[in-house]
């Protein structure tokens, strides 16, 4: 399995929602509390992406125009606003399901709870978009949130359209299973997306994807990634990439930007981190899942990579 899709299968979608919006012009409607990661889709007319808490960030982004079949990827817990242009201001607040009208006066005002699945009207002339938010799992979510920039735009394509046509289907109708399939359906649109984007000219990837590519790095990474508790040396991976050790070695760390070893354990590190949140093994069975017979050395490798215990992890994780 390669590295991409390790991370989209460890770091799988839950506690999704999926929403439609249906507005007429002017319209704008801003999110808070927004989950780790939220899903954009223009599905009929043009809308506008902004961060309203994009002074946290490195630098200040732009607001981004949406044509229908586009998708926006923002990745992190950022407020944001969606509207018919940049220059319209919010009339509702939405925080999860409760809205609070801007501006409005006695009930009109106050905060209510939501439809099942759609904001608006559905009045002609209205903009149509989708909007999934969703959190990934535990520290190899956080590896795959780490790819994706504040907000990131993936054009209209066939394949994403395809499945953004499926959601809006499904979720305009109110049928048993129904919370099962969109959440299935936001996890494809969203596998689909990542995968767009990687391959965009401007995507910021991290240095390992670009390494993918590469045939003696590309299958030292799938290695890693298929035997992680296996005890690897730079020498076995180099014999299995068809390089002598010292040029496998520079190849590694110039594309990858870290050593072999040191990836593996940072990968370790992430899964040691999951097993613990996620089950009830004991340190010593986790360690020895992730590749350290010696359940000391792993506490040791752990607290230097999360600056807690195991155990400490597993009690605040929790």
């Amino acid at each position: 399995m390669d590295v991409l899709s390790d991370l989209l299968h460890r770091a799988h979608v839950r506690n999704a929602t999926v929403r439609q919006l249906i507005q007429r012009p002017p319209w704008a409607l801003a999110f808070t509390g927004a989950p780790p990661l939220t899903v954009v889709a223009a599905l009929g007319g043009h809308a506008s992406v902004r961060l309203d808490d994009a002074g946290v960030t490195p630098v200040r982004l732009a607001p981004v125009r949406l044509a229908p079949g586009d998708i926006a990827l923002i990745g992190g817990p950022h407020a944001h606003t969606i509207a018919d242009s940049p220059a319209t201001r919010p009339q509702a607040v939405i925080h999860g399901d409760r809205k609070h009208v801007v501006g409005g006066e006695g009930a009109a005002g106050a905060q209510r709870s939501l439809g099942p699945r759609t904001y608006g009207d559905g009045l002609p002339g209205a903009t149509i978009m989708l909007r999934g938010a969703c959190e990934l799992r535990g520290e190899v979510g956080v590896r795959l949130l780490r790819m994706l920039p504040p907000l990131a735009v993936v054009p209209s394509g066939p394949r994403t359209r395809a499945a953004l046509d499926l959601l809006a289907t499904e979720v305009a109708r109110d049928e048993p299973g129904q919370d099962a399939v969109l959440h299935r359906l936001l996890d494809l649109v969203l596998v689909l997306a990542l995968r767009a984007w990687c391959a965009g000219p401007e995507a910021p990837l991290p240095s390992w994807h670009g390494a993918l590519a590469d045939p003696a790095v590309g299958e030292a990474l799938r290695l890693l990634h298929d035997r992680p508790a296996h005890r690897w040396t730079v020498a076995e991976l180099a014999a299995g990439a068809g390089m002598s050790r010292a040029a496998f070695a520079a190849r590694f760390r110039s594309m990858v930007g870290e050593p072999p070893l040191t990836y593996l354990t940072g990968w370790r590190m992430a899964l040691g981190a999951d097993l613990l949140s996620d089950t009830d093994a004991t340190v010593a069975a986790v360690a020895r899942e992730v590749g350290y017979e010696d359940a000391f050395a792993f506490s040791v490798a752990f607290k230097r990579a999360h600056g807690a215990s195991p155990s400490a992890w597993r009690r605040r994780t929790r």
